[in-house]
């Protein structure tokens, strides 16, 4: 499937979140631990999307809560999960925003991954590249342009 250029520039600011309905797969361990077209996404300028998948669409005893939190200007507090696949342990490798902020309610509960650990994340069909950097965990694809924060030095754009 060819998704729609999107340029990054575009994206709003403040972030926002819209429903995603084109499939989403994240692949860990030699599996398929997700698999989801009930999606939702944030978009803030110069990020790429943040995909957020339901619960459901996990396999059963991948997401293991970690104590870490975190603080989002846009969403609230962050909640993580260690993805766990066999004697595979990636930690805080998934986030969730479990009472978000109002703006972003209809993602309250649904898990977020960082692609960059993963052995595949695609969007319909679309292998991802992760943002660069270890902070974001936003999903890149053919279709975005533009100059993507991340990388050193691009952080406080």
């Amino acid at each position: 499937m060819t998704l729609p250029t999107e340029n990054v520039l575009d994206f709003p600011r403040p972030a926002i979140c819209e429903a995603f309905d084109k499939r989403l797969t994240v692949e860990f361990g030699g599996k398929v631990i997700a698999d989801s077209s009930q999606n939702w996404r944030a978009l803030e300028t110069y990020h790429p999307p943040t995909y957020y998948l339901p619960v459901a669409s996990f396999a059963d005893g991948v997401l293991v809560a970690n104590p870490r939190r975190s603080l989002c200007e846009w969403k609230g507090q962050a909640a993580y999960f260690d993805i766990v696949v066999g004697d595979r342990v990636v930690e805080t490798a998934a986030w969730t925003y479990r009472n978000p902020t109002p703006t972003f309610a209809p993602i309250a509960g649904l898990i977020a991954i960082y692609a960059k650990p993963m052995d595949r994340c695609t969007v319909a069909g679309v292998d991802v590249i992760p943002q660069p950097g270890n902070f974001y965990g936003g999903w890149v694809t053919p279709n975005i342009e533009g100059p993507v924060k991340g990388a050193p030095g691009t952080t406080h754009w």
